[in-house]
C-alpha cells in the first residue's frame, strides 16, 4: 500500500519530498492546503471518506502513516 500512495502523492504533488522526514506536518513540509489536496486525492483514488477525526498529525506526518489511515478506512 506505501507504494500505491506514494506513487500517487508523487504525481499529485511533484514539488514535495514526501520521503525527506517522518514528520511532515511538524517540519512544516506539509501546509494545510497540501494535506487538503492529499485527502481529495486519496478520496478519490482508494474510494474512502477521510473523517475529520482522521486528521491528525500521526496520519499524515509520513508515507507510512497516510498508508496505514487509508488501509484502515478501507476495512470499514
Amino acid at each position: 500500500m506505501e507504494e500505491k500512495v506514494l506513487a500517487l502523492l508523487r504525481e499529485e504533488f511533484p514539488e514535495v519530498d514526501f520521503m525527506a522526514s517522518d514528520a511532515l506536518v511538524d517540519d512544516g513540509i506539509l501546509d494545510s492546503l497540501t494535506i487538503t489536496g492529499i485527502i481529495a486525492a486519496l478520496s478519490m483514488e482508494f474510494g474512502i471518506t477521510i473523517p475529520y477525526e482522521e486528521i491528525i498529525e500521526e496520519n499524515f506526518n509520513s508515507v507510512a502513516g497516510l498508508s496505514a489511515m487509508v488501509e484502515r478506512l478501507q476495512a470499514e
